[in-house]
């Protein structure tokens, strides 16, 4: 498994278009920094065909001001969860 780690959002980039096509299928993303908008329901569509491997840093948005406010379908984890996915990774890629 391939953990996936994308720092733009949807309406500022496409980059989520090529992690998307270079996920395998037990691979996981992770939305950091501006990423974390993509959790928001009106923009989650986008990773719809990953749904149960889509994963959001608590903190990140926080730092937005949208906890709260992700979609059910997103898995939010914390500083500690992010570690967790990374130590369950045989290896990491980021996607800016």
């Amino acid at each position: 498994m391939m953990l996936h780690i994308l720092n733009r959002s949807p309406l500022d980039s496409r980059v989520y278009r090529q992690a998307l096509m270079a996920m395998g299928p037990d691979d996981r993303l992770l939305l950091i920094e501006d990423g974390v908008q993509g959790a928001l329901p009106q923009l989650v569509r986008h990773f719809e065909e990953i749904a149960g491997r889509l994963f959001v840093l608590r903190e990140d948005l926080a730092a937005r001001g949208l906890e709260g406010q992700c979609d059910d379908s997103v898995l939010v984890v914390d500083v500690e969860g992010f570690v967790t996915l990374s130590e369950e990774a045989d290896k990491s890629v980021s996607w800016f």
